[in-house]
């Protein structure tokens, strides 16, 4: 997770009461000048936090290290904007992203291009194009280039996100937002903060006071999307100490993959109790989706032997 946010909004002060990290802090800006990274336990994952120096506004155009930072920021699973009382502009850090082709809080737009060497530019569609109709898209192609091959459109894209899609740069990554130093916040400042930063909901904390952190830290947690998938050996209870961690929509092959080689290989079934399975104990093959604190054993191919997962 990359924090985002203004110079002396924080960032440092909020990465030391998380983690063990000991990034410099002081009340002037730009103390951080490189980045600080530190590491957070939830749930039986580690989640690693990366200070980063302050966004101003430029940054997409290099200005104060911002080209150093939007490199960073575009290899990060999850981003955390993090403003305070007195830098609540929330947008333009969100554009300084935009600006260097991060894409917050959206996935990729379902389009196909296939380029070729002959035979001309062919656009279909399995739905009504409303922004891109009358040859609007074949003319941006052409701008990027594509002479020949075929787009096609699964949804009613944007001439935005046709660009997105031919520009082949843009990262999609997910973004949560924190209001550091709450304690000085009354509940109508509050209430008016929320109201100007809509859509965005953001979690009111205070690094200094440690207000919110709980919450922060919950968010962080489920934003990125874990589960926990808890290893039974055979006649034995799972090991809750130390689960497999994997991500929301992941099934026995993604798990698969997180063990030893052998399990894999000599795979034959598994047995799973928790909340994916339709009753304790159901035998389910590689596709089976897993939920969080699913217990999980793998059945392998020697008879009817059993081994822990």
């Amino acid at each position: 997770m990359g924090l985002v946010g203004y110079p002396s909004v924080g960032k440092s002060t909020l990465l030391n009461r998380l983690t063990a990290a000991e990034s410099e802090t002081a009340a002037y800006d730009f103390t951080t000048l490189t980045i600080i990274p530190g590491m957070l336990r939830w749930s039986g994952a580690s989640i690693q936090i990366l200070d980063m120096p302050g966004l101003v506004p430029g940054a997409s155009r290099g200005r104060g290290r911002g080209r150093e930072v939007l490199s960073v920021v575009r290899s990060v699973d999850l981003i955390l904007f993090l403003i305070d009382p007195e830098h609540t502009n929330l947008r333009a850090l969100q554009d300084e992203l935009e600006g260097a082709g991060v894409r917050i809080n959206q996935r990729p737009p379902r389009i196909v291009v296939q380029q070729g060497d002959r035979g001309g530019l062919t656009v279909s569609s399995t739905v009504r194009l409303s922004h891109l109709a009358g040859g609007i898209a074949a003319q941006i192609a052409r701008e990027f280039g594509v002479h020949n091959g075929s787009i096609v459109f699964r949804e009613d894209a944007t001439a935005d996100q046709l660009i997105d899609v031919l520009a082949g740069n843009r990262v999609y990554v997910t973004a949560i937002s924190a209001v550091n130093k709450a304690e000085l916040l009354t509940a109508t400042q509050r209430a008016r903060l929320i109201a100007e930063l809509k859509p965005t909901v953001p979690t009111f904390i205070s690094a200094h006071t440690k207000e919110g952190l709980d919450e922060l830290v919950e968010r962080m947690g489920r934003s990125l999307r874990f589960i926990r998938i808890y290893v039974k050996p055979p006649g034995k209870p799972p090991d809750k100490d130390e689960p497999v961690i994997l991500r929301l929509g992941d099934s026995i092959e993604a798990l698969l993959h997180r063990l030893p080689a052998d399990l894999n290989r000599t795979f034959r079934a598994a047995q799973v109790w928790g909340p994916s399975a339709r009753f304790p104990g159901q035998t389910v093959g590689r596709d089976h989706v897993l939920s969080d604190e699913d217990v999980v054993t793998v059945v392998i191919a020697r008879g009817s032997a059993r081994v822990s997962a």
